[in-house]
């Protein structure tokens, strides 16, 4: 079951949950076997033996679990780590499960003792959840619940990296339809002024493809965070009539010897801001003079880049672009 996003909680008859930051997963464990699934189907259980140990020691079998595999960190929830559990070798596999291990938040029960509970309303699936995972035991939890909306928007007034991306709210008497988008999802939009420092083309026609994002850090150098992909195909050409006159040479742009030449797990998702290093591949994106200061929006911040896309919403000629430091993507003092 999906959700569909709200800008506001709703009010009524609603138990309200943290969203977590990590893998959706459906965890099947019948008779000490034990299977994790991916929200697209592909099979998690090799990556994440310490799950897989937990759930076949649960007293309770015939079970169909649906929650969130997260990696925790001190301040909260490590994406990063996450995604680096997620390795071919099994060895490295072993190794990890030790040195970054994993939890399973489980928010839905949707069977037991082999019995199918989706028809069931939630707020029966909760109580039974509940009883199948009591507490937290460190590999295992249930995540939390309130009917309190005050308690929900403390959740949502968390600061990023403390591993809570916004709150689900669920109606008490809802089922549980595979694929529909009957859960709410409710997320406070965080925005950047961003330098753009250079732009990508279509490969096959001449039109811009993205914006190259920067920031500045604290020893004065323009570090590439991430991209804004999505516009419409006519204010497509008129950026790149307007934002032509700033192309430059590469030579002297502050990314001439490349950009996270480290690399990073994050380059792996689509959007991302990814490795490019002059010496290895070829100048697939056009240098621009970092003159321009654009606002965007974004929903995850990893680090010190974004996961996804940002969302493109004014520029903003008002801002110097030595202005524009990670000093606005520290996080906010917690609510007391």
């Amino acid at each position: 079951m999906l959700a569909r996003r709200a800008d506001l909680l709703p009010s009524g008859d609603y138990l309200y949950e943290p969203k977590w930051d990590g893998f959706r997963c459906l965890a099947f464990a019948w008779d000490r076997e034990v299977e994790l699934r991916s929200r697209h189907d592909r099979p998690f259980g090799r990556y994440f033996p310490e799950i897989v140990d937990a759930l076949q020691a649960l007293r309770h079998s015939g079970l169909v679990l649906d929650g969130e595999i997260v990696v925790p960190s001190p301040g909260g929830h490590d994406f990063d780590a996450l995604l680096g559990r997620i390795h071919p070798a099994a060895s490295r596999v072993e190794r990890l499960s030790r040195e970054t291990a994993a939890r399973f938040i489980a928010f839905d029960l949707l069977a037991r003792g082999g019995e199918d509970l989706r028809a069931r309303r939630f707020d029966e699936r909760r109580r039974l959840l509940e009883d199948v995972l009591p507490a937290a035991t460190g590999t295992l939890a249930p995540t939390p619940a309130t009917k309190l909306a005050a308690e929900a928007e403390r959740w949502l007034d968390r600061p990023p990296g403390s591993g809570i991306d916004g709150v689900v709210a669920k109606p008490a008497d809802l089922p549980y339809v595979s694929g529909a988008r009957r859960m709410i999802k409710v997320k406070r939009e965080r925005t950047a002024d961003c330098v753009v420092a250079g732009l990508r083309l279509y490969v096959d026609r001449p039109l811009l493809s993205s914006l190259l994002l920067g920031l500045y850090d604290d020893r004065g150098r323009l570090r590439h965070i991430g991209t804004v992909t999505a516009f419409k195909r006519e204010h497509r050409r008129r950026l790149l009539e307007e934002l032509g006159p700033l192309a430059v040479p590469l030579a002297g742009h502050p990314w001439e010897h490349g950009f996270l030449i480290a690399g990073s797990s994050m380059g792996r998702l689509a959007g991302a801001a990814a490795r490019w290093s002059p010496a290895e591949m070829e100048l697939d994106w056009v240098p621009l003079a970092p003159e321009r200061v654009c606002e965007v929006a974004f929903d995850h911040l990893d680090r010190d880049r974004l996961r996804h896309p940002a969302r493109f919403r004014r520029w903003r000629p008002d801002r110097d672009p030595r202005s524009c430091t990670f000093e606005q993507l520290e996080p906010a003092a917690l609510p007391v």
